[in-house]
């Protein structure tokens, strides 16, 4: 038996057709997350001053919180997909892959959740546990 045409050689061995969305999500994120960081910067340059009492009043406006929960998910989602594309290059047993991503998974969405909660707490009672 001969060895086959080209294309037969490497049939199945090609693309699964996941990169490009893993890489134009990783862009958009970033994207998300400058703008929100920068939108950041410049409402604490514009703060007075630090104080506790002052960062609670101003965390307490839907103008503030709103914006600070989706900084949060475009954090941790950027964080989640670059880890992921870092553990699938370089990790080279799948159930220990499998394991990492579960781990991951589990600790953007926790961490990501926790800081929800926390903004909304203060957004919602104005007091901080």
């Amino acid at each position: 038996m001969g060895s086959g045409t080209n294309i037969g050689r490497v049939r199945g061995l090609g693309s699964a057709q996941e990169g490009a969305h893993h890489w134009v999500m990783q862009r958009v994120t970033a994207v998300g997350n400058l703008l929100l960081v920068l939108w950041l910067v410049f409402s604490l340059i514009r703060l007075p001053n630090f104080e506790h009492e002052l960062m609670i009043e101003w965390l307490s406006s839907p103008l503030v919180a709103v914006p600070m929960m989706l900084m949060l998910v475009s954090i941790f989602w950027h964080l989640r997909i670059g880890l992921q594309v870092l553990i699938e290059d370089y990790v080279p047993d799948h159930g220990v892959r499998f394991g990492l991503i579960l781990l991951l998974n589990f600790f953007a969405i926790g961490g990501a959740a926790l800081g929800i909660f926390s903004v909304a707490k203060i957004a919602f009672t104005g007091v901080v546990a």
